[in-house]
């Protein structure tokens, strides 16, 4: 079964948002403004996403399958 990846881009500044949004921002390796990362689909980090979505775009990839 094909894991979910999910695609991470940061579309909006963290100037005058609060400490814990800076905070998740940087937990999901996110460095800079457009910067993406992909990341595994876990409650986890579907949590750290739901928290700071208005400063996300977030779009859901299949990886792989069989080689």
């Amino acid at each position: 079964m094909p894991k979910k990846i999910l695609r991470i881009t940061q579309v909006h500044s963290t100037i005058d948002r609060t400490e814990v949004q800076y905070r998740t921002i940087k937990a999901l390796g996110i460095r800079k403004l457009y910067h993406t990362v992909e990341k595994t689909d876990t409650p986890q980090i579907r949590g750290m996403v739901k928290k700071v979505e208005h400063l996300l775009k977030v779009e859901e990839i299949q990886e792989g399958g069989r080689k």
